[in-house]
């Protein structure tokens, strides 16, 4: 898997229909989609395509435009089903970064899919708390100063995301993509 899901954030994305490059890249830069959790450009979006392609995550295919040049229409594959699923299935990581990009990309990607959520943030607000214990029971024995500190901050953006974790059902429908 890729260090920040965006291969995975693509084949949901494909999953839920195919599309050409351009359409991909809208829901990256629209608002009220992923423009918050990604920023991607043009060519980090066609050179992560081409390399589904070459694993065989994705198909793509010319499609003549109307009134425009011909297109490539990207397509899941049995093996980028595969993988969108081990994704979707995958225990969370606990650390920030994770939880900002691949966390909020999973909620977006399952909430495409009609797929429910719950079970996702469950799975993340668990494997946060446990990480919070951890560092709580390793705060204790810590010795004062730099190390003490560090684990103090570590734990406090744990509890800010396991309060936000919190909240992240009670979206009303009409917010949600």
């Amino acid at each position: 898997m890729s260090d920040l899901s965006v291969d995975e954030t693509l084949l949901g994305l494909l999953a839920v229909e195919p599309q050409h490059g351009y359409q991909l890249l809208g829901h990256f830069r629209q608002q009220g989609a992923l423009s918050r959790v990604w920023r991607l450009s043009t060519s980090q979006l066609y050179s992560v395509l081409k390399r589904l392609e070459t694993t065989g995550c994705i198909r793509g295919e010319c499609v003549p435009g109307e009134d425009a040049p011909a297109r490539v229409r990207f397509a899941l594959t049995p093996a980028g089903e595969a993988r969108l699923q081990a994704w979707l299935a995958a225990p969370p990581s606990p650390s920030i970064r994770c939880v900002r990009v691949e966390f909020l990309s999973r909620l977006f990607v399952l909430r495409m899919l009609g797929l429910p959520t719950t079970p996702a943030v469950r799975a993340q607000k668990r494997a946060c708390a446990s990480e919070r214990e951890r560092l709580l029971n390793e705060r204790d024995s810590a010795p004062a100063g730099i190390d003490f500190l560090a684990l103090s901050f570590q734990i406090a953006q744990l509890e800010a995301v396991l309060d936000w974790i919190d909240r992240c059902e009670l979206i009303p429908k009409e917010k949600q993509p």
